[in-house]
């Protein structure tokens, strides 16, 4: 068979399982042989009857000398025994020269039919101890075959994702028959590239994969695929890297007599970190090559500041600029810090999201409504504002320099449009020109503007994120920016101290809460997350059922504070279901202290700035990620108090768990976010497991050593073949990879 045959092709598949492989992904023998397994069964055990021990994984080999249907009842309290729901099972003897044992399969009474006594079988599971003596329970088994040897009971037996009406046995079986159409799989990995490597050719590791004959060989065969991955997607950002570097953007000088006045305008020092990181982000736009960078900075480490500069230094030169906030509600925010900063400076500055309308009183009795106008027209120099500013309507005349706001809120696709519109209206400019079209037509033609005429320019880019990315992250699935680090806090601010209150310890707890609200302060509650258990391929669970279970949490927790624990105290709340007006209005009062104590959900996560906030009450703390904690945590401590955060859980135990302790004693956000990798893998950092990360690139992001070597040999093919038209297997497998995988 050729990997391209169909599922339904193969012996004994009928259309009702092919559309449960279907469920899985799996259309044709190529999927079936690159579903690969998620652990292994050691069935290596193998032991005489005579010899097995209760608790200990065994494989047996014997003669079955009965077999026969029979039932129980199982009580739903105490188990077996007494009244309860009937269950058919199929019990057997098995016996070899030493002994014989019982082996029972509950619900599966037809092997009392498949089996029968004479034959030669092998069972592998955990014995366990009854009355009667020795038994199995549900253990694998399978004929003993010569002709056919043993998949199920014998070595390190595959375990694979399953849905509901096809098992790990089914898919065993099947890619065991399927195995030597490996023969026919290209290898994409170019042999000089593997032997330096030291990796498996496609068609051993695929073997070793799912029939390992060791621990050894699966995971040399793991490796192979992890770095596969890994590679294509060095392969991905190094070639957009090598694109990027290939564009032009405006040079934007750097006016060092206006920066040196705006650091001595601010009301406080700048770090040496802001400093630097400043410098760096003037110095790439000073050139004519487009910036590319992504600013990570701990809560409060000065970001915004930094944005103002460039920004400031960008309109001075005579662009414009856009600046990208993930919520309305920070928009509003950074328009507010940089109308205030920016004060002395006559910089027109405007809001623009999907509800509002704003202009900074520099711009005198302009029309509100026409912030778009004022932003085509070069009017407006800053434009601040959600995903809004992008949308189709709202051009720029003179737009060159971008900076989005917390990067992992705010899509990839969005990220890109503004520098995907400029070089496509700098194209359309250039074929224009070519046909006698006048510039002034083409400005009405085109979205974005730039300051030469048929250029091919495109605004630079800068990217801010308060979630630190752990290095291998920043090597891969954003080695297309280059990457500048805000590591100081600005002097002064106190460390917010950070507590796992147990159960029996939070009426203490609200009976601090209390005392730090009589004094002034405020209070966020941020109540649990919403899990979905057992998440199963074929049964998707729609995020506005979340939602809505979310909301209905919160309200709960708002109402019970409110008129069981702090009657006396003014209680807001806050979801993600209210309008985006609602949600600013909410925060707004907040801030103006018309609530002592705000409960939601994890909408206050990213950047929203209530410098009287104190407290931070984070509730279910086990159920939101290290990053997501550090995010929340951040929300607080942005005043002259000393600020806390506790972080409640209803288990005893965790403050004995590894996420937990790891928030508490974690010096800065870095450090961090290098434990959060470890413990819980990239999802924080990547938004969610359906980004299409392959599964071993997703486990491999903390092998630093793979992910270099990796990084090395992308890098040095890009330099010596970007179009990859010597390697075409592997551009046309790059090709397949970029299809699937998208970094949003």
């Amino acid at each position: 068979m050729l990997p391209e045959t169909p599922i339904e092709n193969i012996s004994g598949v009928t259309p009702a399982l092919a559309k449960k492989f279907q469920r899985l992904g799996i259309s044709t023998i190529r999927d079936l042989l690159f579903h690969f397994p998620f652990r292994y069964d050691d069935f290596s055990n193998v032991k005489e009857i005579a010899d097995v021990a209760v608790g200990e994984v065994v494989t047996i080999r014997g003669v079955l000398k009965s077999i026969k249907p029979t039932f129980a009842f199982r009580s739903p309290r105490s188990g077996f025994g007494g009244a309860g729901r009937r269950m058919n099972m199929a019990e057997a003897i098995i016996g070899d020269a030493t002994g014989q044992v019982r082996v029972i399969w509950f619900n599966q009474s037809y092997l009392a039919k498949t089996f029968h006594p004479g034959e030669t079988l092998s069972i592998s599971g955990k014995p366990s101890q009854s009355k009667r003596g020795i038994y199995f329970a549900n253990p694998a088994h399978e004929r003993v075959s010569r002709r056919d040897g043993l998949t199920h009971t014998s070595g390190l037996v595959p375990v694979y994702p399953e849905t509901t009406g096809l098992t790990s046995r089914w898919i065993r079986f099947l890619t065991k028959q399927v195995l030597p159409a490996t023969s026919k799989i290209s290898d994409s990995l170019p042999p000089l590239l593997r032997k330096r490597q030291s990796l498996l050719d496609i068609g051993t590791a695929l073997w070793q994969i799912h029939f390992p004959a060791s621990m050894a060989e699966a995971e040399a065969a793991r490796r192979r695929f992890a770095f596969e991955e890994i590679f294509l997607i060095q392969l991905r950002v190094l070639r957009e890297r090598h694109h990027m570097d290939e564009e032009r953007a405006s040079a934007i000088k750097i006016d060092v007599a206006l920066i040196k006045e705006f650091v001595a305008s601010l009301p406080f020092p700048l770090t040496k970190a802001q400093r630097r990181v400043s410098w760096d982000i003037v110095t790439d736009t000073a050139k004519a090559r487009p910036m590319n960078r992504i600013l990570e900075g701990d809560v409060g480490s000065g970001k915004t500041v930094v944005a103002t500069l460039a920004a400031l230094n960008a309109v001075k030169a005579g662009f414009q600029v856009a600046y990208l906030a993930p919520t309305e509600i920070l928009a509003q925010q950074h328009f507010a810090t940089f109308t205030k900063l920016l004060a002395d400076f006559d910089v027109a500055i405007g809001l623009l999201t999907a509800s509002q309308k704003k202009i900074a009183a520099s711009f005198g009795a302009s029309d509100k409504a026409n912030i778009a106008a004022l932003a085509a027209s070069g009017e407006a120099e800053i434009i601040i504002g959600t995903h809004a500013v992008i949308q189709k309507n709202v051009t720029f005349a003179n737009l060159g320099l971008v900076v989005v706001d917390e990067q992992h809120r705010f899509g990839v696709n969005q990220r890109a449009k503004l520098q995907r519109q400029a070089t496509k209206d700098k194209r359309q400019r250039t074929r224009n020109a070519e046909k006698g079209i006048s510039d002034k037509r083409q400005d009405d033609l085109s979205p974005v503007s730039g300051s030469m005429p048929h250029a091919l320019l495109i605004p630079h880019f800068l990217s801010m994120t308060a979630t630190p990315i752990p290095r291998t992250l920043a090597l891969t699935v954003y080695g297309d920016l280059d990457v500048s680090i805000l590591d100081q806090v600005p002097a002064g601010r106190k460390p917010i101290l950070t507590k796992v209150v147990p159960a029996e310890k939070r009426a203490a707890c609200y009976g601090f809460i209390r005392k730090e609200v009589k004094s002034g302060r405020q209070v966020f509650v941020i109540c649990p997350r919403i899990e979905v258990a057992g998440h199963t391929q074929n049964l998707p669970h729609s995020s506005q059922q979340i939602l809505g279970e979310e909301v209905k949490t919160v309200k709960a927790e708002a109402a019970r504070l409110s008129k069981d624990i702090f009657p006396d105290l003014r209680v807001g709340l806050l979801h993600g279901k209210l309008k985006p007006a609602e949600k600013e209005k909410v925060m707004c009062d907040f801030r103006d202290r018309k609530f002592d104590i705000l409960v939601s959900t994890s909408v206050v996560e990213v950047g929203v700035d209530i410098p009287n906030a104190s407290v931070m009450l984070i509730e279910g703390a086990e159920k939101f990620g290290l990053a997501q904690i550090h995010q929340f945590r951040g929300r607080v401590g942005r005043g002259e108090y000393q600020s806390y955060c506790f972080l409640m859980s209803e288990s005893p135990f965790a403050a004995e768990s590894a996420r937990i302790k790891a928030i508490v004693s974690a010096k800065n956000g870095f450090e961090l976010a290098e434990k959060d990798l470890a413990i819980r893998g990239p999802g924080d950092f990547l938004g969610t497991r359906q980004s299409g990360i392959p599964p071993f690139a997703y486990k491999s992001f903390t092998d630093a050593k793979l992910v270099q070597a990796a990084r090395t040999e992308a890098a040095e093919l890009i330099a010596k073949d970007a179009s990859l038209s010597e390697t075409p297997l592997l551009k046309s497998r790059l090709e397949e990879f970029e299809a699937a995988v998208h970094f949003e």
